[in-house]
């Protein structure tokens, strides 16, 4: 008898492996018929903009890109441009490298004589800049002098910008950045999960065919259980992070049903999987990771959370159920519903998160900020190791270990080392991110020290790290999909006796917003598009009515 569960799960798992494949014909098919808004669309969007220069010329992808087209142009301008592009190379150079790159940007930048000397500096950074030596060059280059080009590019150089033919051409892409996203912008494939208020599926943008994962919330289920806050609170904070570390958000919008997070698609799988179900033999057998992995994993985790505390925003659920890999082997943090923007110097006392990972002062209800996330990062490193958490312990393999029993040895007990890779300092590090006092865990003490300057993490290069230069020690294969099948992912039942009022419109509304400007502009270089729509030779609007009618992809709705 054929088994149609398996046929439908191969048919999905077979078109959504071929999106990823792409399709360079059918893309330009699609293509055709686009263009760019015309300058004298743009009057709008040029008064409503603000004129933030680190958003516009550092932040923005497609802003960052003309602006230093302009600077190009003017020798002033362009050597302030040259010097920071060498000292961010500087600071990503290891060895010998680093050391010759750092004289060259001594003797070419920070001497009278040269003719490559910052000249254009006044002040307290010019004085430094002359006075620069080996021994004090990253406090004085990576601190006043740097700080004192950027202050220059703030001025003259920005003011001329907005006078300038390439900053129509950006109001152009900021325009056409506020086009109406709907379900119609996208193709849909197979559902990869599901959460308390829908499902997770994989997308294609149809112009350019950028695959993203997209969360599709269930607006009656929403209603239902009171979830619209929540979820307004987890878009509005997806919105204002943008890092390597954390699933970033590019669409919202919403249908007739659902309110849509359309977000970086992450197909490895989640670490909680690759613990339980590939494990140290690959098969699942013996449960946990390398410890190599664990160092990466933890290292680029780390690094997403110090990003979100540098926002007032604790992350509250981190497990490794959350940290998703992409088709690199890269990790990123994912699910921000329990996450909460804190202001500088308040605390909460509210329980949130999942039982195994609660900090003591969680169940104690101690006003805390960013400590349990920590916290429970040593609880998914001490997971990742020994293949089951701390405080439940290695019998909860054989016996349900009770909520009450959990939280008393969370308050009153310390962990067990029995697993044969707790190494000395792996246990010294998971210890001091378990300390019960908030004073005393790692994160917290010493002023809330850096917790990457452990010993543990000796073998990573952060800033390297940070601009995605690691090469991760683990790559998914790219002909397996990392995710449940079809038929095993649980469907929602019908909600019904649900209606909405003009309170829901206005929240829905609220909700889709489009594009967000960073990940968008950034699809549209990754994509080709920029360049395709940037190029004066290209015939423009010369797409064909049917296109879509004609289409030959697959779609499976």
């Amino acid at each position: 008898m054929c088994d149609m569960g398996g046929l439908d799960n191969l048919v999905a798992n077979t078109a959504y492996l071929k999106a990823q494949g792409g399709d360079d014909k059918e893309m330009k098919r699609r293509r055709r018929s686009l263009s760019l808004p015309k300058p004298e669309q743009c009057a709008t969007v040029r008064a409503s903009l603000e004129k933030d220069f680190s958003s516009l010329c550092e932040r923005q992808p497609i802003g960052k890109t003309f602006f230093r087209e302009f600077l190009s142009s003017t020798p002033a301008f362009k050597l302030a441009a040259e010097f920071l592009d060498e000292l961010n190379d500087w600071d990503l150079a290891e060895g010998t490298v680093k050391d010759k790159a750092r004289q060259n940007i001594i003797n070419k930048y920070c001497k009278a004589d040269s003719k490559s000397f910052l000249s254009f500096l006044a002040g307290e950074p010019a004085d430094k800049c002359k006075s620069v030596t080996d021994a004090n060059f990253d406090e004085v280059i990576k601190g006043k002098v740097q700080e004192g080009v950027r202050e220059y590019l703030k001025g003259k150089p920005f003011t001329d910008y907005q006078a300038h033919p390439l900053f129509d051409k950006f109001l152009q892409w900021k325009e056409y950045e506020k086009q109406p996203i709907s379900d119609k912008y996208f193709y849909e494939f197979r559902t990869l999960g599901k959460g308390g208020f829908g499902e997770v599926c994989a997308v294609q943008v149809k112009h350019t065919g950028q695959m993203y994962a997209c969360k599709k919330l269930c607006k009656k289920r929403l209603k239902k259980k009171g979830g619209e806050k929540m979820a307004l609170l987890e878009k509005k904070i997806l919105e204002k992070v943008n890092s390597l570390f954390l699933v970033n958000l590019a669409y919202a919008y919403d249908t007739k049903t659902h309110l849509c997070l359309v977000m970086t698609l992450m197909n490895g799988g989640d670490l909680k999987y690759h613990i339980y179900n590939i494990g140290y033999d690959g098969k699942g057998a013996d449960k946990g990771i390398e410890m190599k992995r664990i160092i990466h994993y933890t290292a680029q985790i780390t690094t997403g959370i110090l990003h979100l505390h540098a926002m007032d925003i604790v992350y509250r659920d981190m497990k490794p159920e959350n940290v998703l890999l992409d088709s690199l082997g890269q990790c990123r943090l994912s699910d921000l519903g329990l996450a909460i923007e804190i202001a500088a110097g308040k605390t909460v006392t509210q329980m949130a998160g999942t039982g195994a990972y609660m900090a003591p002062e969680l169940l104690s209800k101690t006003p805390y900020r960013t400590s349990v996330d920590w916290w429970a990062l040593g609880c998914s490193i001490y997971e990742m190791v020994a293949g089951y958490t701390p405080f439940k312990g290695a019998d909860a393999k054989k016996e349900k270990v009770e909520k009450e029993e959990v939280q008393r040895r969370i308050l009153n007990e310390e962990p067990k080392w029995e697993h044969k890779c707790f190494d000395p300092v792996t246990k010294d590090i998971i210890q001091l991110f378990l300390k019960k006092k908030i004073e005393e865990r790692l994160g917290m003490k010493n002023n809330m020290e850096d917790p990457r300057k452990h010993g543990w993490f000796k073998t990573i290069n952060f800033p390297r790290l940070e601009a995605g230069l690691v090469d991760p020690p683990w790559v998914p294969k790219p002909n397996v999909v990392y995710a449940k099948d079809t038929d095993d992912i649980a469907e929602f039942s019908e909600i019904k006796g649900i209606e909405f009022d003009a309170k829901d419109d206005k929240f829905f509304k609220e909700f889709g917003t489009g594009a967000v400007p960073i990940p968008w502009q950034q699809e549209m270089i990754d994509t080709g598009l920029f360049t395709e729509l940037n190029d004066p030779n290209r015939k423009e609007g010369g797409g064909d009515a049917d296109d879509e009618k004609k289409s030959g992809t697959c779609i499976l709705l």
